[in-house]
């Protein structure tokens, strides 16, 4: 679909601000949609992985909500409506897009998780991993939320909506490129501090931002060559798919090998990938 006509002229430092308050809006919405989890359960405010799997699962589903109705007021409000949104059946071309979209996110995430093993750089502590646990029938249920949540709602706000609106100051590659690096800024937050409140290890929080950013910038690129937000979204479950799948083989056959330094900085790069 083609870009809706500007309503005013907007220059890159505008349009840039702009993507990044709704970024930080999907966030604090975020916030505010996940409370009935905490009704569900009040332990998920002192001892997440000691509340019931009702409460968790509610948690980690209505986080990504708020992505969804933050977009979906944007739209509304500036009256690009519906039409704005790109979203069609992926063609032949598309879905040759996303086998890339898939097979690039693994060997990048591959190629992060060498580079932090080769020089020992610690790993930040993720919540969906202490929420999950050990159990791998929670892993089992992020795949579902990865399909229906997830991927949909970050890919709809990041990409049809932050890129696409950015187009209209930047060329599309600079477009990715500005989006990406706001999906990463809204991150640090999350990999910057460690469960105690303390600051994260430097370390660790480039090894975390660096998967966010570069799968960030892989389903951008998948955007912006097809204008279908559906090739982002396939390319973006599927690769989450597969990065849960393996951490549920682990904890099915080999939990063991999870506790070894090296398994345990496997599985964090592993989990961190669910912020793409």
């Amino acid at each position: 679909m083609e870009t809706a006509p500007r309503k005013r002229t907007d220059g890159p430092i505008r349009s840039t601000l702009v993507g990044l308050g709704l970024a930080l809006l999907g966030l604090l919405a975020g916030q505010f949609v996940t409370l009935p989890a905490f009704a569900i359960d009040p332990t998920l405010l002192e001892t997440p992985s000691d509340a019931s799997t009702v409460a968790i699962v509610a948690l980690l589903a209505l986080n990504f909500v708020g992505f969804f109705l933050v977009g979906g007021a944007y739209l509304r409000l500036t009256g690009r409506g519906w039409d704005w949104l790109d979203l069609e059946g992926p063609s032949r071309r598309g879905w040759r897009y996303v086998t890339i979209g898939v097979v690039a996110s693994i060997a990048f995430v591959m190629v992060v998780n060498g580079v932090s093993l080769l020089f020992d750089l610690p790993s930040s502590e993720n919540q969906v991993m202490e929420l999950i646990g050990d159990d791998p029938n929670m892993v089992l249920i992020m795949i579902v939320i990865v399909f229906f949540l997830n991927a949909p709602a970050e890919e709809f706000l990041f990409r049809n909506v932050i890129q696409k609106r950015l187009y209209a100051a930047f060329g599309r590659t600079q477009a990715v490129v500005v989006a990406s690096a706001i999906f990463a800024l809204v991150h640090i937050p999350s990999y910057g501090l460690a469960p105690d409140g303390s600051i994260a290890p430097l370390g660790a929080i480039g090894v975390s931002l660096a998967v966010v950013f570069g799968g960030s910038i892989i389903f951008g690129y998948l955007y912006a060559r097809t204008d279908n937000i559906m090739v982002p979204i396939a390319a973006h479950a599927a690769f989450n798919a597969i990065q849960f799948g393996l951490l549920y083989l682990a904890l099915r056959f080999a939990p063991e090998d999870l506790e070894t330094e090296t398994g345990m900085a496997v599985s964090e790069i592993i989990v961190a990938a669910l912020s793409l």
